[in-house]
């Protein structure tokens, strides 16, 4: 068996056994090692949406569960932002009870098909992990194990639905559908709440269906977490941008009594050096979502995309690492990163960078643009790149890059992707005068009860944070569940 659909396919009951044996014969070794999660051959999935991750069989899944030692006191639980009961799970899984893992994650976490895959777990809960904290050993490999049980789940058609409480005729209003909002969401049903998500673009799924490619997040796994959430009673409207389709005040008068904003930070950045409005010049998230939402890279689409043979992505977190991995997907002979700090400070996952550099990317760390040459046409075909070094920390700890004087130097390239960041949407501010906002253009809001200065809006993820993990997006919308449940029960 090489994954869970085979597993099903098998009779289950021999299928179940034997797994069970095997797991039961390996746990009585002293020197289990953590799992290897199998993966796509580098070459194959380099041109191909194939997902690059295969995902654990179940005897691997019992095998990595059975080194989790049930600690007394879970500090693995603290590090997760919305409150996964962890060894709760894996023990089900230990067990062999993989349904009885997929409803445990379902109790705190409404996409845990998704977190399994594009969560930083290693920065999370398995940098908590006893194994990690106190041998200095490799982690139990919570991602996985999370990733296994919802797959198993989906993949058997057994879908569980967490119960919801009775209507109580309250309608709650979410502007923006990605992982903070559909947190929220999930949530305030379990309330008994009538929900209703209101989604800008034509799709539901925010950031996980613009941002993040299939070949690291299949849509059809959204998807599914989307239709749990509609069978708990979620609402769903797309092309719905509040404060144009309708203000807070309309919503008001419709009789909607909460709001949360969820809307994200979809602004793109960029580095304003000379040659930037050249053609062939683009933001990460215009990149993305032409092909991730818009179906560009599929034959007989009509959404244009620049398909260049140099790109060259500008940035290292994990968006300028999807965008130079999709470049290579597009038919890139040679795609780049430039990144002014060094390789051990990038801010992108290090499974990312590991596949990223396996695909065949080049690496150009401690580099910087200052400026894009384009041809007699307009379009861009040279990068002048100046060296950095490491300086002082910064604010954030980091040593800040120094530009080394004499240092440029011009390479080629006829496509170039932005990735340095991103702010927050206006528009939801603009419309509404008294809503306190940053200097940096995101919401501000209680620290413990993410309420923003008028008191029946509530806000969180990047609106709130300027850039984060969907992990922590689900965290800020499960808080600000529980604040505004709170507030609309008068307490």
């Amino acid at each position: 068996m090489t994954n869970i659909t085979d597993y099903l396919k098998e009779e289950r009951s021999a299928a179940w056994r034997e797994e069970l044996r095997k797991a039961k014969k390996n746990k009585e070794r002293t020197d289990l090692t953590r799992v290897k999660m199998p993966e796509a051959p580098a070459r194959e999935r380099a041109r191909s949406y194939v997902e690059v991750n295969s995902g654990l069989t179940p005897e691997q899944a019992i095998n990595e569960a059975s080194r989790c030692i049930d600690c007394a006191n879970p500090t693995c639980i603290s590090g997760c932002p919305v409150g996964i009961n962890i060894p709760k799970f894996i023990k089900n899984i230990e067990r062999g009870e993989f349904l009885d893992a997929a409803r445990t994650l379902k109790e705190t976490n409404a996409l845990p098909a998704v977190c399994g895959r594009v969560c930083p777990q290693e920065k999370q809960c398995e940098a908590s992990c006893f194994y990690q904290v106190k041998m200095n050993r490799e982690p139990v490999a919570i991602g996985y194990l999370e990733r296994f049980a919802a797959d198993f789940e989906q993949s058997g058609g057994e879908i569980s639905i967490p119960e919801v409480a009775a209507a109580n005729g309250t309608k709650v209003a979410v502007v923006g559908s990605g992982p903070a909002g559909l947190a929220f969401a999930g949530d305030m049903a379990k309330f008994g709440y009538d929900v209703h998500i209101l989604e800008a673009l034509h799709e539901i799924g925010g950031v996980l269906k613009y941002g993040i490619p299939e070949f690291r997040l299949p849509n059809g796994v959204v998807d599914v977490e989307i239709e749990s959430l509609r069978k708990m009673g979620v609402q769903f409207e797309t092309n719905f941008i509040v404060g144009k389709t309708a203000t807070i005040q309309e919503l008001r008068e419709e009789g909607f009594k909460g709001f949360f904003v969820g809307s994200g930070a979809g602004l793109p950045r960029f580095m304003n050096i000379p040659g930037e409005n050249l053609v062939g010049i683009l933001s990460s998230n215009e990149y993305l979502t032409r092909v991730n939402l818009m179906g560009a890279s599929t034959q007989g689409m009509d959404t244009p995309v620049m398909r260049g043979k140099n790109v060259v992505v500008i940035g290292g977190g994990n968006t300028a690492m999807d965008s130079v991995r999709t470049a290579l997907r597009l038919g890139a002979d040679k795609a780049t990163i430039i990144y002014r700090r060094s390789l051990e400070e990038m801010p992108a996952r290090v499974e990312e960078v590991k596949h990223a550099q396996e695909e065949g990317v080049e690496f150009l760390t401690l580099n910087n643009p200052v400026e894009y040459i384009g041809d007699d046409k307009g379009r861009v075909k040279q990068i002048r790149v100046q060296k950095m070094e490491l300086g002082e920390p910064d604010q954030s700890g980091r040593r800040s890059p120094v530009p080394v004087e004499g240092s440029e130097y011009i390479i080629d390239a006829d496509t170039v992707v932005v990735s340095v960041g991103v702010s927050p949407n206006p528009l939801i501010p603009q419309s509404l005068p008294d809503l306190k906002v940053s200097r940096w253009g995101t919401l501000v809001v209680d620290e413990e009860t993410f309420q923003t200065s008028i008191p029946d809006v509530f806000a969180g993820g990047d609106i709130v944070r300027g850039g984060a993990t969907v992990i922590l997006a689900m965290g800020d919308g499960r808080k600000a569940a529980a604040s505004m449940h709170q507030y609309l029960q008068g307490q």
